[in-house]
């Protein structure tokens, strides 16, 4: 089984499953965890942040980004596509009691130009709008990027309009290696920071919000008001360090693998897909003949799988696990189906 439905499917290696065995732990709870708190000592400073807090999910660490930078009836705007709008749950009205409105930008992204007279809040009616939330690098986007300089400039609109920034950055490590960014530049842009460590890196639990240290206090609360608080979670956190050290550096053979299938896909007769779009580890095509699910279902067929994303558009996404002759074989598939 060849399985591009996500980068999430990754196993952990023997090397992994060492260090989590190997791991000191304690009591998270009681913060008396050695490895989860040298873990989040370790990225909070990677990334330019007081503190963090290991949490079990990337929806979790969204929603506590969201949580602690808004009071309830306020405003997050965030683009149309963005994962807390479409993939957790409506948790942001039910969590926070506050509204996402979402704004229409270009494959994931959004510009200060797509962001123009949108804050509210000046009438007892209306809404304050309190956050700008972005998502980098954006999964309905095909694993599109924004460029520091793009990320500067949405930093300074939210200054000048008075909003927080939040950075829902589950594929974060994609991007920082697809723009060469040095993760100290996010402390920079962002008041919080959620990252992943079980999509691209292959942990199998794990993600992290970075925030001031009065914010990660807050952060800590809801934690546990939301179920997320963990005993010897030292056992996980010891496996994200482990992808953090060990597993990083593979990311930019994803994005070749990617695109290199791209290549392949833009020569299909039956398929369509920009080349040039793909960035990292995600491509998402079109069907030009019959549904997304029925490619979905003759790929199954030779052991290859991948999630319809539309109607007619399907996503397939790479990671470690894939090697060089897994792509061959898929080149191959989608020349024989396809081509």
């Amino acid at each position: 089984m060849i399985d591009l439905r996500s980068d999430t499917v990754t196993k952990p290696t023997p090397e992994m499953r060492t260090a989590m065995a190997e791991a000191e732990v304690g009591d998270d709870v009681f913060a008396e965890d050695p490895t989860v708190n040298n873990f989040e000592l370790k990225m909070a400073n990677l990334f330019g942040f007081e503190a963090g807090l290991f949490v079990p999910s990337g929806t979790m660490g969204n929603q506590l980004g969201v949580h602690v930078l808004t009071e309830p009836g306020d405003e997050v705007l965030i683009e149309e596509t963005g994962h807390i709008f479409n993939y957790e749950s409506g948790g942001a009205a039910h969590l926070s009691s506050v509204q996402l409105r979402p704004v229409r930008g270009g494959r994931g992204k959004l510009a200060e130009e797509d962001l123009k007279d949108l804050v509210r809040g000046a009438q007892d009616w209306e809404p304050n709008t309190k956050v700008l939330a972005l998502e980098n690098s954006t999964n309905k986007g095909g694993g599109c990027c924004y460029t520091d300089q793009e990320l500067r400039e949405l930093r300074d609109y939210a200054d000048e309009q008075g909003l927080h920034l939040h950075l829902d950055g589950a594929r974060i490590w994609n991007a920082m290696t697809a723009t060469e960014t040095d993760p100290g530049f996010y402390g920079v842009i962002a008041d919080t920071l959620s990252v992943c460590f079980s999509k691209g890196l292959g942990a199998p639990v794990g993600s992290m919000l970075l925030a001031s240290a009065g914010r990660i206090r807050k952060a800590r609360r809801m934690r546990k008001m939301w179920g997320g608080g963990m005993r010897q979670v030292g056992i996980l956190a010891a496996a994200a360090d482990y992808a953090v050290g060990n597993h990083l550096s593979l990311l930019s053979e994803d994005h070749r693998r990617a695109r290199e299938l791209a290549r392949t896909i833009r020569t299909c007769s039956k398929l369509s897909i920009d080349p040039e779009s793909v960035e990292t580890n995600i491509l998402i095509f079109e069907v030009l003949e019959g549904t997304a699910q029925k490619a979905v279902e003759r790929l199954q067929e030779d052991d290859i799988y991948l999630v319809p994303f539309g109607p007619q558009t399907l996503r397939a996404t790479f990671h470690f696990q894939i090697t060089d002759d897994d792509l061959e074989k898929v080149k191959s598939a989608f020349q024989s189906l396809f081509g």
